[in-house]
This record gives structure tokens, sequence and C-alpha cells, in this order.
């Protein structure tokens, strides 16, 4: 497995579509359009070029998964586009585990104080994952930041880096 930042290819955008709407949509159901998310349209503009980095795991070539981090500001950046096929998942891959490590390190190399997210709120899987890393959930009101994410009756998450 290999894990690197995004590079603008017609290929890896195509198979990061692929991975996003099949999590979101087959295995989540939340019928969430690309339209709604133009963001992954636009990676380098959106993430890169504002200070932040999209990350791509891949396996023989073929995208496994993915995580976005997002500044907002200068002390807090969003958790976004954290996705991994199921194979990948648990046993002796650990993706998603792989993927938030080069996350985390990136955040405290850039000295990021906090860390939100969203994620919908029939997410389990996903919601255990974050609580075991110490996100602590929280209302809406107290995210602090504005940022676009499509809302799916979304549940809101905070890391305290500092």
């Amino acid at each position: 497995m290999k894990i690197s930042p995004y590079t603008s290819d017609p290929h890896t955008t195509a198979e990061l579509i692929d991975l996003i709407l099949y999590c979101q949509n087959t295995e989540a159901q939340l019928n969430i359009t690309m339209a709604e998310q133009p963001d992954v349209l636009m990676i380098p503009e959106y993430y890169q070029a504002r200070g932040g980095e999209f990350w791509v795991a891949t396996q023989q070539g073929h995208v496994a998964g993915c995580i976005a981090l997002l500044p907002v500001d200068k002390h807090t950046a969003v958790l976004k586009k954290f996705f991994t096929y199921p194979q990948f998942r648990g046993g002796n891959v650990h993706l998603g585990w792989q993927l938030y490590q080069s996350f985390l390190a990136y955040a405290q190399a850039h000295h990021f104080k906090r860390i939100v997210l969203d994620t919908p709120e029939g997410e389990h899987r996903s919601h255990q994952f974050y609580e075991r890393q110490g996100f602590k959930q929280i209302p809406f009101e107290q995210l602090g930041v504005d940022y676009a994410f499509p809302d799916r009756h979304s549940r809101f998450y905070i890391l305290d880096l500092a």
C-alpha cells in the first residue's frame, strides 16, 4: 500500500470519485452527488493551494482510500474525504489508521491546534473510529468555523491538539 499526496491525474480523479460515491451511496445510502462536493474535482485549488493536503492510498496502481486536511483558519483544520474500500479496513491492512496517521502528522507539523469534522449520524463505524482517536462529539454551534459539507443529519466532532 502506498500513501502519497494527490497529484493531478484523470485516472486517479476518476477512481477517487468511484471510491467516494461507493462509500457514500452504495454503503451508506446517503444519496450524495458529485455536484454537492465539487472539491473532489479541484483538489489542488481547494486543499493544497490553501495549505492543506489530500492523500491517496493506492495498491497496484488503483485507489484504495483517501483522506484530506482542509485549513479553515490559522489554528483549525477540517478532516475531510476519509474513505477506504471495505477490503482495506481492519485485518492486516488497517488502511484507515494509516491514512489518519498521515493526516495527523501533517496537522501537528503545521501547528494546527484543533481538528473538526462532520460525519453522517448513521455512520456508527466512523463514530467509533473518531472516538477511539480522542475526538469528542459537539453540537454544530460549537464548531466555531464555517466550511461546506453535504449535510445528511450530521454529527460533529472536535479533536484538541493543543
